[in-house]
């Protein structure tokens, strides 16, 4: 009985480990009878320069996702400087967005990213065939093994994150949403999963739809 409940645990966690690693914890929408007709979205990210490759990762899974819904969307990283607008007043930013035709910037803010180290106890086994813990030089060896593996200790990696979703043409915020993500295995797996967190979110809540293009008309 005591190894069946042993296995079940191993499995939950090992099941638990290949699942998504990004939730969303709250979000917002605008109360707005018709929403705007949003065509151009630039993908904007705020993050630290040092973390300058997540900050292009998170941008262009977001631009995917927002293709695959028909929109033409734009990664900040290709066009504009992450600098650009910083000695620029809001007008100027603006002004310079809505003359390269975008209609809207949705944003990616890295609120906060913890790190957190803590032991996690393995089960030791009282036999006299794995070491004696009554002789110090055996218990002291083998303890300095496990102390020192990487299987001891662990960190946990935590990212706390806002989008918003921004409509230049009124200057005002349609939408905004605030999640995390637990250690995820790589930059990519992050950025593909919280795209994905977002878009589903702006849909379910009407803030983008589907982009049917017009039907191409045959010559006569």
């Amino acid at each position: 009985m005591k190894r069946i409940f042993l296995l079940s645990i191993a499995m939950l966690l090992l099941f638990s480990g290949c699942g998504v690693s990004t939730q969303l914890t709250s979000s917002w929408k605008a109360e707005e009878t018709i929403s705007p007709k949003l065509k151009r979205i630039v993908v904007l990210g705020l993050i630290r320069d040092n973390e300058g490759s997540l900050r292009e990762t998170m941008e262009q899974h977001l631009v995917d996702d927002l293709k695959a819904l028909g929109y033409d969307a734009v990664c900040s990283c290709n066009e504009y400087n992450p600098k650009l607008f910083e000695n620029m007043s809001e007008q100027q930013a603006i002004d310079k967005l809505r003359n390269a035709g975008v209609d809207a910037v949705l944003t990616i803010v890295l609120l906060n990213k913890t790190r957190e180290r803590y032991y996690i106890p393995q089960r030791v086994q009282y036999s006299a065939f794995e070491y004696s813990q009554n002789r110090f030089w055996n218990y002291s060896r083998f303890m300095f093994d496990r102390i020192y593996s990487d299987e001891y200790y662990v960190t946990d990696t935590k990212y706390y994150w806002e989008s918003n979703l921004y409509d230049l043409a009124g200057n005002k915020l349609l939408y905004s949403a605030q999640s995390q993500s637990f250690d995820p295995n790589s930059t990519n797996k992050l950025g593909h999963e919280y795209g994905q967190v977002i878009i589903k979110d702006l849909v379910k809540k009407n803030v983008l739809t589907m982009q049917i293009p017009a039907p191409v008309k045959k010559a006569m």
